[in-house]
């Protein structure tokens, strides 16, 4: 049999380095199909429950390897279904290649059954989107898409009808113009920076006495030279959460997360700092960073596009994370004023305080600070943290402290609800020996995780080993946009669009035949921990928490403290438990600031 189009393609990303490809099926992608099966394995074809799971798995594999992740869909339905999750990788930068199907070239424009036109619906998620319309075109098309997508560090797709995808295959195009004869290969290149806008950096900087560093994902791989520059200038580390993982939070003055769901050290250093240096982070709030004229500005990123675009800079360098701060740190001057450094670290010491004086408050069921907090110490060395989007975020970003060598990521820009089991089942399929834990609300959970439990089910002998955990927080409330119902609108919560159905995730778990774990009792959390940990399956471990404890941000703006107030005046629901943990915390933040009496 004369190789096909799809089987020429399927051997072609196998060449470029993709071993495994998520999806569902369609007739759309037939011959794709085939031509998986007749691969052998390599790459291999992992079926999602769904063609958006399939594309956040895909990311999560770029996200977690470092390496292009690859999905595929069906055409009409399938190939809408995958757009959420290719914006994902498109908004966190990240490589992806997407195979979708179409139909036949003798039926686009007659309005065919699953006619879409595909190349303007995957344009604006795409750094690249070209239609197969020849045999001959296959090789460049999957050379180019794979090559763009590394090189801008975004979503590449190709789309195949069905008819093109069983024609013969062309290995080498005819020698005639208009014929190009591409190759497999690409590195990455080192991107270094102006000497005259370096020295510019390192003027700011050394006349700088109190520098507040921010950092993303773009240092990553750059961890000993971002402490190395921190420890020369005296400089605290805060961090966006899609790069939370960059630098271990078990440092002294590492201050955690920045934002809305960051801690109280990384806002009074930002705030108070007479420098704000970035490095490889695009973070956006200008809430969250100085007002403008307050302190200069240092940036060092890759890409030119984003240095002073979210807080004006006196410096703009673009380069390499990793490059650069080696170039500049032989330019800086050791700071011999340590009390900056001194007042952050006694700050983060402060808020760790506050942290685990809140989580040990009693409330209904479980405090859901104290169900993410008493898992930080029981943590595995080499771990792969994820979480979804919801309330649940923030005590994932505040309670656990990440070491060396753990790695953790979020839908991170575009925030979107649904990423962290596939996340999750895509970090086991690429490291089958390391312990992977997800962070997901019940709202998400209920969107799509419970399905892709089917996934883990369908592949469990591949899951178990190393834990593998997804960790519910079960409050029957669509949570986050409950208090920001209350905090942005001033409008109580409203319960026809707020209130979630009960679910027993621990028993669905049962019945699929992986472990399940229910807790619903403050003083069993740290065992229900340690058992998931232990189970030799993967795990849903389900918390009941409490709703009405406020994911409180380091600081609170008048404006919200009014419109929260105006809310429950307004007959939430929830007013008398709200008003009382949140009076709760704040006392946990008053005691935390007492003398010690020891």
């Amino acid at each position: 049999m004369a190789q096909q189009v799809a089987d020429f393609v399927v051997q072609r990303i196998r060449e470029w380095g993709i071993h495994s490809v998520y999806g569902y099926p369609g007739d759309g992608i037939n011959g794709l199909l085939g031509a998986l099966n007749r691969a052998q394995g390599d790459p291999e074809f992992l079926q999602a429950r769904h063609e958006e799971m399939a594309a956040f798995m895909a990311t999560g594999h770029a996200k977690f390897t470092g390496n292009i992740g690859c999905c595929t869909g069906t055409s009409g339905g399938g190939a809408v279904h995958l757009l959420n999750g290719l914006y994902d990788a498109k908004l966190d930068r990240k490589p992806v290649l997407a195979l979708v199907g179409q139909q036949k070239r003798v039926s686009l424009g007659s309005n065919y059954q699953q006619e879409v036109d595909l190349t303007t619906l995957f344009r604006d998620v795409s750094e690249f989107v070209q239609v197969c319309m020849e045999p001959a075109q296959a090789r460049m098309l999957v050379d180019r898409a794979i090559k763009t997508a590394l090189t801008r560090r975004g979503v590449a797709t190709l789309i195949f009808p069905g008819d093109v995808q069983e024609e013969e295959a062309v290995t080498s195009p005819p020698r005639m113009h208009g014929s190009t004869y591409t190759s497999i290969g690409w590195s990455r290149p080192r991107m270094l920076p102006d000497p005259t806008e370096l020295e510019k950096a390192a003027e700011v900087l050394n006349s700088s006495s109190k520098v507040a560093m921010l950092v993303g994902q773009g240092v990553q791989g750059a961890t000993q030279e971002v402490l190395d520059v921190a420890d020369t200038l005296g400089a605290g580390i805060t961090k966006g959460l899609v790069g939370r993982a960059v630098v271990p939070d078990d440092l002294p003055h590492v201050t955690g997360p920045i934002g809305l769901l960051g801690s109280a050290p990384s806002d009074e250093m930002v705030m108070n700092c007479d420098t704000l240096f970035v490095v490889g982070s695009s973070f956006p709030y200008a809430e969250w960073l100085p007002e403008e004229g307050s302190a200069r500005g240092v940036q060092i990123d890759n890409d030119g596009t984003m240095v002073g675009a979210r807080y004006p800079m006196d410096a703009h360098v673009v380069g390499d994370a990793k490059e650069t701060l080696r170039e500049l740190l032989p330019l800086l001057e050791r700071k011999q004023d340590r009390s900056w450094r001194e007042t952050i670290e006694s700050n983060v010491r402060e808020w760790e305080d506050v942290l685990e004086r809140r989580a040990h408050q009693e409330v209904q069921a479980v405090n859901p600070e104290l169900a993410a907090r008493e898992l930080s110490p029981l943590l595995p060395d080499r771990c792969i943290l994820t979480c979804d989007t919801g309330s649940i975020t923030n005590w994932w970003a505040r309670h656990l402290t990440l070491r060396d060598g753990m790695d953790a990521s979020l839908a991170g820009t575009l925030a979107s609800m649904g990423p962290g089991t596939p996340y999750a089942i895509a970090a086991r399929f690429a490291y089958p020996d390391r312990p992977v834990i997800a962070f997901v609300g019940d709202g998400a959970f209920q969107m799509n995780g419970m399905l892709e439990l089917i996934t883990v089910r369908r592949y469990l002998s591949r899951m178990r080993g190393a834990p593998l955990i997804f960790c519910v927080f079960n409050n029957q409330d669509l949570n986050q946009v409950t208090w920001e119902q209350r905090a942005m609108a001033g409008d109580p919560k409203f319960e026809a669009s707020q209130d979630i159905p009960d679910v027993p995730y621990a028993e669905f778990a049962r019945m699929l035949g992986l472990e399940g774990i229910h807790c619903d009792r403050q003083d069993g959390v740290t065992e229900a921990w340690q058992q998931a940990l232990a189970a030799d399956r993967p795990v849903v471990l389900e918390f009941k928490v409490d709703p009405e404890i406020p994911p409180i941000p380091p600081h609170i703006k008048p404006e919200q403290a009014k419109k929260t107030a105006k809310a429950i005046a307004s007959g939430d629901p929830e007013a008398a438990g709200i008003t009382k943990t949140g009076f709760r915390q704040k006392m946990a933040e008053f005691y935390a600031k007492l003398p010690s009496r020891s």
